[in-house]
């Protein structure tokens, strides 16, 4: 495993914490909006965004820069939050989410934040979006990765194998692709709903390069990414198997939380949670 100094880790995982945070109190304040897949994912934008992914936060229109798809966009309020630390945006903005007029919707637009590389909503259609990009890519020789992420329930849709096979015919080694595997989606959990498993073996058989981590372990995640960026001639799928929830134990895999926001009195609840384990980070001593 690809070595990252335990501060980094410890930084991250901070950072991670503090993108839960925010996005349990836009989410409130808006009244409106998905709350399980964005604490779930937030270890993943937050690797992204602050060790893995090319990007200048000056400059967001850098032809450089590593391109972030992201298909699923109902889970959009954890990007907005790992953005604005990131100094894309003021953090107050935040509190904008889902108003009238505001350029942090409910899916993201990309004509209102130029950092956003698509606007997404219909599920399946992120994958098709971001093979383009990395072919495009490839054709101009460009050497920047696109990342896609998607959700597990997209994966019945069928978009998704078509874009699939077009990716694996190409050997797009410049395509990675990150599963949300949370197993939840808006009326139940994926399998009851409609089995996707095997899935490791279904991306195997489209000819892709299959990696599967604990998707809330920013190490692991990190080195994945590293991985991935070492493979020839095959676009990588890596399934990131994420508690729906996490940091909050009392919504954890519950899939009706999936796309209602909290409470004024759960969002108190929940943030005090998130601070106890804010102090547990920082009094971790990494080996």
């Amino acid at each position: 495993m690809s070595f990252i100094p335990p501060h980094t880790i410890k930084e991250l995982e901070l950072k991670a914490n503090e993108a839960r945070m925010l996005v349990v109190d836009m989410l409130e304040d808006a009244g409106s909006g998905h709350t399980a897949g964005p604490l779930g994912i937030a270890d993943i934008f937050t690797a992204l965004y602050f060790h893995s992914a090319k990007h200048d936060v000056h400059n967001p229109d850098w032809e450089e820069r590593d391109r972030i798809i992201l298909s699923n966009g109902h889970i959009v309020p954890i990007r907005y939050a790992v953005m604005a630390l990131a100094g894309y945006f003021p953090i107050e903005e935040l509190k904008t989410l889902r108003k009238f007029g505001s350029r942090l919707q409910g899916h993201p637009e990309r004509s209102k934040i130029f950092a956003l590389e698509t606007t997404s909503g219909p599920l399946g259609s992120g994958l098709s979006q971001a093979a383009g990009i990395a072919y495009a890519g490839r054709m101009d020789n460009k050497k920047f990765t696109t990342f896609c992420l998607m959700s597990d329930g997209e994966m019945q849709t069928g978009n998704i194998w078509e874009a699939a096979m077009f990716a694996g015919k190409n050997r797009l080694s410049n395509l990675i692709g990150i599963i949300d595997r949370n197993n939840i989606q808006i009326n139940g959990m994926t399998e009851d709903v409609m089995p996707i498993e095997p899935l490791k073996d279904k991306w195997e058989s489209f000819n892709w390069h299959v990696i599967e981590v604990n998707g809330n372990n920013i190490e692991e995640v990190v080195y994945a990414i590293d991985t991935a960026r070492a493979i020839y001639e095959k676009p990588i799928m890596i399934i990131a198997h994420t508690i729906p929830g996490k940091g909050i134990k009392e919504i954890e895999f519950d899939y009706t939380w999936h796309g209602k926001p909290p409470t004024k009195e759960e969002e108190q609840k929940f943030l005090k949670e998130l601070r106890t384990l804010r102090g547990k980070i920082e009094s971790t001593h990494h080996d």
